[in-house]
Order: C-alpha cells, then sequence, then structure tokens
C-alpha cells in the first residue's frame, strides 16, 4: 500500500528533516513556497503519480516539503539496496499505512516494529502460507476462478464487455475469504460491489485523503468524509465480528487462518492472539488479501491485451502443460514459467502496493553518502525502482516479461524488485497471491482470446493501492485447448525452437 505525502505523525514519530543532517544536500521541487512548500506541484487525485514525475525530474534521491514538514523519497537501486539492510533498518510505518491504524490498529501490516502482536501473530500464521497449506487452498482458489470463467460466459454470451478491476476484486475477495476464513459474500451473484467492498474502498480513499490534507484542517476540508469512514470502519468491524462469532459456535474451519487466530498458541510463550487482534488480523488480510491482488491480475490481464504476441506465447505454455486437464494440479501452476514472468513484469511496472517505508535503527550513512540519525526514515518509490534504467535498461518503460528469465534474473542485482515490501516485514502472503494469480491467468488465457476495448488508454487510479481505471475486455471463446506440435516435449533443433513459442524462453 502506498505511503505518501502529508498527515499528522503518530505519537513519538520525527519529521524526516530532524534525522537527515544535510537535507539540503537533497533536490526538492522548484516554485516552493514559504510556510506552504511544494503544495503547488501536488495532486491530491493521484499523489504517488505526482510523486513519480517529480522523481523523474529530481533523480534517485529527492525531498517533498508540505505545511511544515519535509519527506524523503527514493527510488536508486543502490539506495533501496542499503535500506535493505535489517541490521541498520527497519520497516517504518510510514504516513498512508499509519492511516489505516484506526481500521486494523496493529494487524500485521500495521503494526510499529515495537508492538509485541506483530511477532505473535506472524509466528502463529506463518505456517498457514506453508507448500502444505497452500495445496490446501488450491481447489478452492479452483472452485472461485469457476465461479469467475461462468460470469465472464455470460458476459460473453450477452455480448458485453467485463469489467476486469471490479470481476478481479471480487475473485480475489472470495478465494481470500473461502480460504481463510471459510466465508462467502456472494460476490458473482450481485449487481453491485458487496457492501464489504463499497465500505473497504472508503476506508482506503479516506486513508490517501488524509496524506494530502494537513492535520489542523482535516475537521473543516474531510468533516462529511470523516462520517462516512466512521460508519465503513464500523462496518467492517461489524461483518468480522459476525464471522468470528459464526466460526466459535460452529467450530468447523479445517484448521485455515481464522481457527489459527482462534486457537494456536505461540510455540514458545503459549501466548494467544487477543479478540481485539483477531478481529484486525482478519480485516487486515481481507483487505490486503485480495486488493492488491486483484490489481496486479488486473494490470496483467490489461497488458496482454495489448500485447497479443505476449499473449500468445502465455498461452502456448498453458496448453502445452496443462494439455486438456481440466482442472490443473497444484504442482502444475509452478510449471506456467512464462505466464509467471507476465505477471512478474506487470508488478515491475504498477507494482499494486507502490511504496514503502525504511527507518534507520541507528546513527548511519545511506549508501556511503547520506548521513541519517536514528529513526530518520524514507520512502522507496517502488514503481521508479523497477524503472531505475541503471538496473532495468533505457527501455525500462517497456513492457516485456523476458527482463524476467532465469538467465536475466541471476545478472541483475539483489532487491531491485520489490513488489512486496522487503525484509522480516515483508508481505506474509506473497506465495499465496502469486499462486492464485498465475493460476487465474493461466485459466483465463486458456478459455478466451483478450481483446481490449478500441481507444483504451491505461489510466490508474489510487486507494492506497494502484488499480487500472475504466479497464474493460472483449472476449472470443477459445476451442478445446491443444498442444503446439512444435511443443510437445519431443527434442527439437534450432529452427524447431525458434519457432516455438514456448521452448524459445529460455528456461
Amino acid at each position: 500500500m502506498a505511503e505518501t505525502m502529508t498527515a499528522p505523525l503518530p505519537k513519538g514519530f520525527r519529521s524526516a528533516q530532524h534525522g537527515w543532517p544535510e537535507l539540503h544536500r537533497i533536490p526538492h521541487p522548484p516554485n516552493r513556497l514559504p510556510l506552504l512548500g511544494d503544495v503547488l506541484d501536488a495532486n491530491r487525485r493521484t499523489p504517488v503519480q505526482g510523486t513519480l514525475r517529480h522523481a523523474r525530474r529530481l533523480g534517485p534521491i529527492f525531498r517533498r516539503k508540505a505545511f511544515g514538514k519535509e519527506f524523503v523519497f527514493l527510488w536508486g537501486a543502490g539506495l533501496a539496496a542499503d535500506l535493505a539492510d535489517e541490521s541498520r533498518f527497519a520497516k517504518h510505518v510510514g504516513l498512508g499505512v499509519a492511516n489505516l491504524r484506526p481500521v486494523v490498529g496493529d494487524g500485521l501490516f500495521t503494526a510499529y516494529n515495537e508492538e509485541p502482536n506483530w511477532q505473535l501473530a506472524h509466528d502463529v500464521l506463518a505456517p498457514g502460507f506453508s507448500r502444505e497449506a497452500m495445496e490446501g487452498y488450491h481447489s478452492a482458489m479452483l472452485d472461485m476462478a469457476g465461479r469467475l470463467t461462468g460470469h465472464w460466459d455470460r458476459q460473453l454470451a450477452a455480448g458485453r464487455p467485463v469489467d476486469v478491476p471490479g470481476d478481479m476484486t471480487k475473485l480475489t475477495l472470495e478465494t481470500i475469504a473461502r480460504t481463510g476464513f471459510g466465508h462467502d459474500f456472494g460476490s458473482f451473484e450481485r449487481s453491485r460491489p458487496h457492501p464489504f467492498v463499497t465500505a473497504m474502498v472508503g476506508a482506503l480513499t479516506y486513508a490517501q485523503r488524509l496524506t494530502t490534507v494537513p492535520s489542523p484542517l482535516t475537521a473543516v476540508l474531510l468533516r462529511g468524509a470523516t462520517r462516512r469512514n466512521a460508519a465503513d470502519i464500523g462496518y467492517l468491524n461489524r461483518t468480522v465480528d459476525d464471522l468470528v462469532r459464526a466460526r466459535l459456535e460452529s467450530g468447523d474451519g479445517d484448521g485455515d487462518l481464522l481457527d489459527r487466530m482462534l486457537a494456536t498458541t505461540h510455540p514458545q510463550t503459549g501466548e494467544r492472539l487477543s479478540p481485539l487482534n483477531v478481529r484486525r488480523q482478519v480485516i487486515t488480510f481481507l483487505v490486503a488479501g485480495h486488493e492488491t491482488t486483484s490489481g496486479a491480475l488486473s494490470f496483467a490481464l490489461h497488458y496482454l491485451a495489448q500485447h497479443p504476441d505476449i499473449a500468445a506465447r502465455a498461452r502456448a505454455e498453458v496448453d502445452r502443460v496443462w494439455g486438456d486437464t481440466p482442472a490443473p494440479g497444484y504442482d502444475q501452476v509452478a510449471k506456467l514459467r512464462y505466464v509467471r514472468r507476465v505477471l512478474d513484469e506487470s508488478l515491475r511496472l504498477w507494482p499494486t502496493a507502490p511504496a514503502f517505508s525504511r527507518e534507520a535503527l541507528v546513527d548511519t550513512v545511506l549508501a556511503g553518502e547520506h548521513p541519517m540519525r536514528r529513526g530518520a526514515w524514507a520512502l522507496v518509490l517502488t514503481p521508479m525502482l523497477h524503472r531505475d534504467p541503471e538496473v532495468w535498461g533505457a527501455d525500462a518503460e517497456r513492457f516485456d516479461p523476458d527482463r524476467f528469465d532465469a538467465k536475466a534474473v541471476r545478472a541483475r542485482a539483489p532487491h531491485t524488485f520489490k513488489p512486496f515490501g522487503t525484509g522480516a516485514r515483508a508481505c506474509i502472503g506473497r506465495q499465496f497471491a502469486l499462486h492464485e494469480a498465475v493460476l487465474v491467468l493461466g485459466l483465463l488465457l486458456r478459455r478466451y482470446a483478450l481483446e481490449p476495448e478500441p481507444g483504451y488508454r491505461l489510466r490508474v487510479t489510487e486507494r492506497l493501492t494502484l488499480m487500472p481505471e475504466g479497464l474493460r475486455l472483449r472476449l472470443e471463446r477459445r476451442g478445446p485447448a491443444t498442444v503446439p506440435a512444435a511443443c510437445d516435449g519431443a527434442p527439437q533443433g534450432a529452427e524447431s525452437a525458434a519457432r516455438c513459442p514456448v521452448h524459445g524462453t529460455g528456461d
């Protein structure tokens, strides 16, 4: 989730300027105003994309000031790699993330490092993302994908385009709700988003708006929005409380994430999560567990529709690896290496969580050049890190999944691709998200040809996370899956390998 711009600092936090002794050496935007700072160049609706424009002009590290507070942003690969040193830096719960604490408190994503519930919850829940647990989620993921394709088949029969972000949100919400909490929101049976989604989007949007409004003016400028946000948080809390109450009464969860939250004790201390923290963790997983994955799938489908040659290559891999198997097994998903590259390249260009913050644990010098005192922090702009020409080349804006073939990955320096954050506080559910996304992309490629709507140009909406705006695709139903003759696994010469859209991938 994005962490940007201005908001009241949490108690005990220091403004970045207090921890950067040589702040004057770091460039800032032109046209800075006394007291107001850089507000002339601020974009309240798309602050992340506005900050990316400054990044392109100002270079790999820069600062912005608003209403007396100054913040340091960076994206240079060397700087980001140094920040990844866990002996000197740790996660900083930055401004946008801190704005979510009224919603999820000390949940896994929003807990301060010193709060004990983070380590307790992490240790209790980590086995829920083991290989064994992941295999157990696979069949439910297939079921949810079947509901998506049923919906898309009906749209196709009616001659209507599909609403990609809306449908991916339905899919990923239902997947995490079913696999993690045994719950069904009935999203695909609704003509409008489930109220949980509406409340979630409202809470995320409000947190985003707080980053662009000075705290003294919040009560005036956001009076109505603040009331709606309180109602949204109340709805989220009630929904989860009802879900937990039903589980406690029924007692049948098959060892899913909710069972672990309610019944598992810490292996060393014997502690359990409190009822309040259980609520916070459930909301965290329902929100973060579907919001970023739906964005990743939506961006990937956009690029597949825009690049039919890449879609054909990915589809040929699916046909070869899965054949006509109606329900691919768990292990077959990981064999879709090129499809995974498509997903990774989409996450490179548009990481749906577009920033993460790191703070200094000790007095140190960042990358041997920028002194930082203990407690000083900076925001890493992930979309710009993923476009650093020194790492990704002069064509870094171009969509090219082969950037992620095995040889290219081995040749790149560590810490240059960070869609899930970094270090001990990186996303605990990343393997869940990757498995789900590759499975869904494989199923959709096998079933449909994807056509963009004429004249569509990618627009990105921001609600702390990033999502394509107004993305609709037209579908064409494919025939039965076939295995291309040149890709049937037989030994190939150089000429046939060059023709084969799968075996020419470098794996």
